[in-house]
Order: structure tokens, then sequence, then C-alpha cells
């Protein structure tokens, strides 16, 4: 499933082929940490910071988040506020490039 015709890039193709999802999001504003579960056990951190409308949002706000499309992201309502499993990999691994 790599020919030229493939309409999936390699990020898709992981958490495709694999079957990655979130299964859950924890966030920390005092700490300015949020936690990304993924159904392979894995967890991924990110700075609340990183994201402007999370950033200015309240605790109760960030905790009202939906799982979408099966897990492939989540969804804050109340800031209108979305992440991607493909955005946060990608910036997962550019980061362990950086180091």
């Amino acid at each position: 499933m790599t020919s030229s015709n493939n309409r999936y890039d390699t990020l898709e193709q992981i958490i495709f082929e694999q079957g990655l999802r979130i299964v859950g999001v924890h966030c920390y504003p005092e700490l300015d940490l949020m936690l990304v579960v993924l159904n392979n056990k894995k967890v991924l951190r990110r700075k609340i910071s990183s994201s402007a409308r999370l950033q200015s949002a309240s605790r109760e706000q960030l905790q009202n988040l939906q799982l979408i499309s099966g897990g492939i992201g989540a969804h804050w309502p109340d800031v209108d506020e979305d992440i991607s499993l493909k955005g946060l990999l990608k910036e997962e691994f550019s980061l362990k490039e950086a180091a």
C-alpha cells in the first residue's frame, strides 16, 4: 500500500494501519501540561500554552472535551479548539528529530 496512488501520507498510514486512537486527554493548567493517552499505552505530552485558545480556557472548559472521529482528534466546544492525532504525532516526531 505504498504505491504512488496511495492517498495517505506516512503519518496517516501509521495511524490507520496500527489503529492508533486517542483514548484520553488530561489537562493540568497549573503545570501548563496536557497528557494525551493513546490506545497503544503511549502518552504524549504537550504544553497547554501551545494553543492560545486552550491557554485562555478555564479548568472547566479544559475538562469539557469530546473525542472526535473515533479518537482521531479531540474537540473543546467551549473554546472551539481541536487537536488531531496526526498533528500530535507530527509534532512528536519533529521534536525527536530536533533533539
